[in-house]
């Protein structure tokens, strides 16, 4: 078979696989070894960049063919895809958290957020962004949330060591050192 014909091959498994892909699964499936499947997989994202709609994504080591995020809205049009499945503000903040905390019990976030992110947590439950990893040591062992393999596909993100560098405790510091620093009003 020709690179050419291994290409395509490539190209056709991951347009039919429901999801994910793994590089042992493609290998196999195409008759190659793992590093040439990789090196076909490196010539696929290139070539789709340059001159396609779609791309190849890569999440903790497995791939998907995706549409290009440029295009969204016009997919979303052509679909008559809801406005209602973005992700609202507190959502993301509570995404947020957790990806740059985890693990992440509810009250961590509730005294992060200045808010109760109990039905927050729940759709993002639902949603699959974020799972649950298990019980803190903690007084009334809250429950620690994680975010999902999901959670990186949603983004397009590989790993979490992807998300900009952010130092969260030097965050919470400043907004703390802001709220002492706020003039009392005092009343007569």
């Amino acid at each position: 078979m020709t690179d050419t014909e291994k290409l395509k091959l490539l190209e056709a498994l991951l347009f039919s696989s429901p999801g994910l892909a793994s590089v042992d699964s493609l290998a196999q499936a195409m008759a190659v070894n793992k590093k040439e499947c990789r090196q076909l997989l490196d010539l696929l994202k290139t070539r789709l960049e340059e001159n396609h709609g779609i791309r190849l994504q890569k999440v903790q080591d497995q791939y998907q063919l995706v549409t290009a995020a440029e295009y969204a809205p016009a997919i979303e049009g052509f679909l008559g895809l809801e406005v209602t499945t973005r992700l609202s503000q507190a959502a993301l903040e509570v995404l947020a958290i957790i990806a740059y905390k985890q693990p992440s019990t509810r009250p961590e976030i509730d005294s992060i957020r200045g808010v109760n992110s109990d039905g927050v947590v729940r759709n993002l439950l639902v949603r699959g962004l974020i799972q649950e990893l298990g019980r803190s040591e903690a007084a009334g062992r809250p429950i620690l949330y994680g975010v999902t393999p999901e959670f990186l596909q949603h983004f397009g993100l590989e790993s979490l060591e992807q998300l900009p560098e952010l130092n969260l405790d030097e965050l919470l510091q400043a907004k703390a050192d802001s709220v002492e620093e706020e003039p009392e009003i005092l009343k007569d």
